[in-house]
Formats: C-alpha cells, structure tokens, sequence
C-alpha cells in the first residue's frame, strides 16, 4: 500500500508521486484511486488502488541504482531482430515490464540503431517514450532537475556513440 508523497513508476507512463487516495463511484460500486502527478507532461493519472500489482505500480529506485542503470546505457548493445515488427515487440514488452534496466535496455538499443541506421517513425517514438520514462524517474530518484538529466542522458549515449 502507497502513501501520499511516495513516489512511485507507473510502467509506460513513467513515475511520479501521489497526491492523494480518492473514492469514486463506479457502476454502483466504490472504488479507491491513487492519484499520480506525473511531471511529464503535467498529467494526472488515478491508478484503482486494488490494481496496483497488476498494473506493476512500483517505488522509485534508489539513488544508488541509477548509477546501475547508467552502467546499462555504456554497454554494449544487446542482440536485436532485423523484422521490424518483432523487434518493437520486444522492445514494447521490455517497456510494458516497467523494468527500469529494460527501459534503459530499449533507450541503448535504439539510440544506437538510430546512429547507424536510423529509426522509423514508430521506433523514434518508441524511443522518446522510452527516453522520458527514464528521465522521469531518475529525476525523482535523485532529486536533480529535467536540464541536469537530459543532460546526462545524453553524454552517457554521446559517449557510447564514439565508444
């Protein structure tokens, strides 16, 4: 159970923190909501309270494990398929897990396909969604501002690129 204040990752749409725990009446029927302030985008999202494992509504990680994650953008890139369909598939599913060393996967991934290949339109939307699933959340987990991680972000890839 999450309280208000915790921050938290919504998988696909990225973290943010609660601001609250609201009842609502649905077809007859209460339910509780948390209510997430995702700072991308300034969006509001009520997650059903009972649906949390389900939906794979997890803490932020810890300061520490973004240095882990970063480790995950310097690595090599991982096998991908050259069918266009079954590698955004996969790459769809490392997102949906929520997983935050799935997503960096996907970020490292695709950011060198798009250097050396270029992305089709559904792929560099694929990675911009990712991109800002992983920012939102190392923005929360270290307290640092969208500049300073973006900033990050990208001289880790730029690093790789030349790497």
């Amino acid at each position: 159970m999450f309280k208000v204040g915790d921050r938290v990752v919504y998988p696909m749409h990225g973290a943010g923190t609660i601001e609250g725990v609201e009842e609502r009446e649905i077809l007859g029927k209460h339910h509780r909501y948390y209510v997430l302030r995702l700072p991308i985008g300034d969006m509001k999202v009520m997650i059903p309270v009972d649906n949390t494992e389900d939906i794979g509504l997890r803490d932020v990680i810890s300061p520490e494990e973004v240095d882990k994650v970063i480790e995950v953008l310097k690595q090599e890139c991982t096998a991908m398929s050259s069918n266009w369909n079954r590698r955004y598939r996969s790459n769809l599913e490392k997102i949906k897990s929520g997983d935050i060393y799935e997503v960096a996967d996907v970020v490292r991934n695709l950011s060198a396909r798009e250097r050396e290949k270029g992305l089709s339109t559904g792929e560099r939307k694929m990675l911009d969604s990712a991109k800002e699933i992983l920012i939102s959340e190392i923005i929360l987990a270290k307290n640092w501002d969208r500049e300073k991680t973006v900033s990050v972000l990208e001289n880790v890839l730029a690093q790789e690129a030349q790497g």
